[in-house]
């Protein structure tokens, strides 16, 4: 892949080398290899990571194989940078809405991009400590770099030494699914793993793509000052989300001067006069664009190349990734898998949880299910879009009755102090009960108020218990507070009334 950037060199400034350092030092000697493993993981991504430290925790015998950088895409080239520059985005249409809260928009607002990234690279630096060579090996976890080979149901070989293992975890990951356009990767482009290499904004963006990815750097590149195109292929972008949280961000991107075309899809790429021309056919209409960089968004494709998965007898698919039933077990009753590689929800806190059901299933005789895992996510955007539980399509396929309360943001009192009166706390439950069947909200920091929603499901807790919780006043999380009065207030019925007053008549 070529690196697509104004300044293609890769910055090796001392926070880089400090990354390095943790996560890939210079001169690392493999460790000679016992026999055999507990537990041997293939992949230093989270999902590789957590399920390492945790059997080591518990008294097993570890193993790690990274083929590149360990943190994998989170750390590396995912979470952490994007939420690192996002921050600074924000802040850049904060400077220029000053007027808003009272405020003087500032006589020059110049964005300095080199310094976004740098703090980028500095916050990656100081995160990567947590998934060091340092902190794996302290917690008595050996740490192997290089290409992993299974060599049969029990064994994996890495830099020409073979590892015998009694069970083991494939926790590869993803890559970036890049779409198949002529001329595409003669003229560059970028991806999630090397636009955060980038040391000058380009003046004009075309993001392919409207998925999360796409969404968010395409927002936050914008408020840079780049002239940004979204095209996507679909009618809709974010096409998995309820339609009016996605047209209150389609909204948002207007405002911040976001070009979006849905149903376009781009068909041929060309480089003229050092710049890429784009040629985008949308409903049978031709046109061409001309930009400086594109960044593809359209997905995400699981890492099962070159292990040798067939001599370990894994079941896999190109396309899908590693085949686990339930519990996470591949066709190899020794083997499991957990993270990107095999999940359809492709989320870093998924990962996570999914490799402390391998841990519990493979080392301990547990039966933890991964059906049974209740899994919110977050587009962070401005307003984020978070989701827990069932959309209420999802409910009507299944024949669930649904009722929903729904509270805008700006009859937040918080909200509206704020300024940040977008969006809205919609909360399903199922009907003539108070059983949260799932929940979407959009406001500025809906991932923070999600979790709050996701506890309860997790715990039983129905909508009428959130009506007793106390909130600290004002946040804007008293949003899902006013839902669940909204709700209390449906059990007084007539009849339940005509009581009431007949009491306080007597």
């Amino acid at each position: 892949m070529q690196q697509n950037a104004p300044s293609p060199t890769i910055p090796q400034d001392a926070y880089e080398r400090r990354r390095l350092e943790n996560v890939h030092p210079s001169g690392w000697r493999n460790p000679t290899p016992l026999v055999p493993y507990n537990l041997v993981v293939v992949g230093a991504g989270t999902a590789g990571l957590v399920a390492a430290h945790a059997a080591a925790a518990l008294g097993a015998k570890v193993a790690v194989i990274e083929r590149t950088l360990l943190g994998g895409d989170c750390l590396n080239a995912g979470c952490v940078p994007s939420k690192a520059i996002l921050r600074t985005a924000r802040l850049y249409a904060e400077m220029r809405n000053a007027e808003r809260y009272g405020a003087q928009v500032p006589a020059e607002i110049r964005v300095d991009f080199p310094a976004v990234m740098q703090r980028m690279r500095g916050i990656r630096a100081r995160i990567s400590l947590a998934d060091s060579v340092r902190r794996l090996s302290a917690a008595g976890v050996d740490v192997y770099f290089g290409e992993a080979r299974f060599t049969g149901s029990d064994g994996v070989t890495v830099d020409g030494a073979k590892l015998r293992f009694r069970k083991a975890l494939i926790a590869t990951g993803a890559r970036p699914d890049t779409p198949s356009i002529p001329g595409l990767p003669e003229a560059g482009y970028l991806t999630n793993e090397n636009v955060f290499d980038l040391t000058a904004l380009p003046r004009r963006l075309l993001v392919i793509g409207g998925g999360p990815l796409g969404c968010e750097l395409a927002q936050a590149f914008c408020r840079f000052g780049a002239q940004t195109l979204i095209a996507q292929s679909k009618p809709m972008f974010l096409p998995l989300e309820e339609r009016d949280a996605a047209q209150i961000l389609s909204d948002a991107f207007a405002r911040d001067g976001i070009e979006v075309r849905l149903n376009t899809t781009a068909v041929n790429v060309r480089v003229e006069n050092g710049q890429k021309l784009v040629d985008l056919v949308s409903e049978g209409s031709r046109s061409t664009v001309a930009v400086d960089a594109i960044l593809t968004g359209t997905g995400r494709v699981p890492n099962v190349t070159g292990l040798n998965l067939e001599a370990a007898g894994v079941d896999y698919d190109a396309t899908t990734g590693v085949r686990v039933d339930d519990f996470l077990q591949t066709s190899n009753p020794r083997i499991y898998a957990a993270g990107d590689v095999c999940l359809e929800h492709k989320f870093t806190h998924t990962a996570d949880a999914s490799a402390r059901i391998v841990v519990q299933n493979a080392l301990f005789l547990g039966r933890r299910r991964l059906s049974a895992l209740t899994i919110p996510w977050c587009t962070y955007t401005d307003p984020e879009i978070a989701h827990v539980g069932l959309y209420v399509r999802e409910a009507r396929e299944r024949d669930i009755p649904v009722k929903t309360f729904t509270i805008p943001m700006h009859d937040v009192d918080r909200a509206i102090a704020d300024d940040e009166e977008v969006g809205f706390v919609k909360i399903h439950v199922k009907e003539r009960t108070d059983r949260i069947l799932g929940a979407t909200i959009v406001a500025r920091h809906a991932g923070e108020m999600i979790n709050e929603i996701t506890l309860a499901m997790v715990a039983g807790i129905g909508l009428s218990t959130l009506a007793r919780v106390i909130h600290a006043y004002p946040t804007q999380a008293e949003a899902i507070k006013k839902a669940a009065d909204a709700y209390t207030r449906t059990r007084l019925t007539p009849s339940i009334r005509w009581l009431l007053r007949r009491w306080l008549a007597r």
